[in-house]
């Protein structure tokens, strides 16, 4: 172990812990913000892993791992998680960074970043979010490579950067998409052919790509299996993330769509898609095109998902999060059996209440 003697203390005026250490006439400081002792050993592990372990190539720049990093992610993400990757770097990290050495990083270059990006492109917060996932991901890949020890733990978004606005289908809407499936289609009033899918989106808050993505086998009985995801590049992934795989209770409601356009497809297979959207953009383009003919507000393929998730925070959150997928320490599996002891009928019971109730009223 390096010839560590000191220890982390507390600043009271910056709330961490700090232990400052010297190598080969380098002087590093190391932090934590967690209270109490664990903080303190924390600060003290950071300090004794740059002691011990050192770093492999001092020089290197930070446009070069970088892009070492990028190739990574292409080689085993989908295009629509390192493409987006791609862009922020090339238009929002590179600038600022790409000539430092990684060795030189220091926490405040990371935060410069944020900072300029918000004050040059008034990026929204959701961005500014994504970005910063995406520094900290690099960092780590950093310290495997033994470029680096830096753990950045404090970066954060200006506070003025904007949240996105959604629309999201009020009751009254919802009342209209459930009693027309008409459209407007190069001058003449049509059945919209993806009705069904706007409505099943509404009814279980499945991501548009899972509705791409869905086939006729993934459909049982009561509930829909999600295994895959068809990404905006027309690519076939495992989801979103790993709570993307899951088992969605169908409502009445639910099970009548996907009769509906079971019977209007027609002759039908196991790994025949349930929904004909060849992409992404024709799907949203469709949408628009219903809503405006519709006279309701216009909103996204996404969107459908946030107005289900409106509609369903009357139930418990734990049993909303199980259904979109949006857990971050729930085991896929785990949620299956555990709908299959009782929640899975209670989440479809209180959705039969709440979407009957909606259409009653209109």
């Amino acid at each position: 172990m390096g010839a560590r003697v000191n220890t982390a203390i507390w600043m009271e005026s910056s709330q961490r812990w700090r232990i400052d250490v010297q190598k080969d006439g380098v002087r590093r400081s190391f932090y934590s913000s967690k209270p109490g002792r664990n903080g303190q050993r924390e600060a003290n592990r950071k300090a004794d892993a740059w002691l011990d372990d050192g770093i492999e190539d001092q020089r290197m720049k930070v446009g070069t791992a970088y892009l070492k990093f990028l190739e990574g992610k292409r080689q085993t993400t989908s295009r629509s998680n390192w493409a987006p990757m791609m862009s922020r770097w090339n238009n929002h990290i590179s600038s600022v960074i790409a000539r430092k050495q990684v060795s030189a990083l220091t926490e405040q270059d990371l935060q410069d970043v944020l900072d300029r990006a918000y004050a040059r492109s008034k990026l929204s917060r959701k961005t500014l979010i994504c970005l910063r996932a995406d520094l900290c991901s690099f960092l780590k890949y950093c310290r495997k490579a033994k470029l680096t020890t830096m753990f950045p733990e404090n970066l954060t978004i200006p506070t003025a950067a904007a949240r996105g606005e959604r629309t999201v289908l009020q009751p009254q809407d919802f009342v209209v998409l459930f009693n027309s499936d008409r459209t407007m289609y190069y001058g003449k009033v049509v059945q919209d052919d993806m009705i069904h899918a706007y409505r099943l989106a509404v009814l279980t808050g499945l991501r548009p790509g899972e509705l791409r993505g869905l086939r006729w086998k993934d459909v049982k009985k009561d509930r829909l299996e999600l295994h895959r995801s068809t990404n905006c590049y027309n690519e076939s992934t495992d989801g979103k993330n790993q709570n993307a795989r899951r088992c969605v209770e169908l409502s009445d409601l639910a099970r009548m769509e996907l009769e509906a356009q079971r019977r209007e497809s027609g002759k039908v297979t196991g790994d025949t898609l349930v929904f004909d959207i060849p992409t992404a953009k024709r799907f949203e383009l469709h949408l628009a095109r219903y809503c405006k003919y519709n006279n309701i507000p216009v909103c996204t393929p996404y969107e459908l998902r946030h107005t289900f998730v409106s509609i369903a925070k009357v139930l418990p959150a734990g049993l909303v999060k199980s259904l979109v997928g949006h857990s971050q320490d729930m085991d896929t599996f785990g949620v299956y059996s555990h709908e299959l002891d009782g929640d899975a009928q209670q989440q479809a019971n209180a959705l039969n209440s709440i979407f009957s109730r909606l259409l009653a009223h209109g």
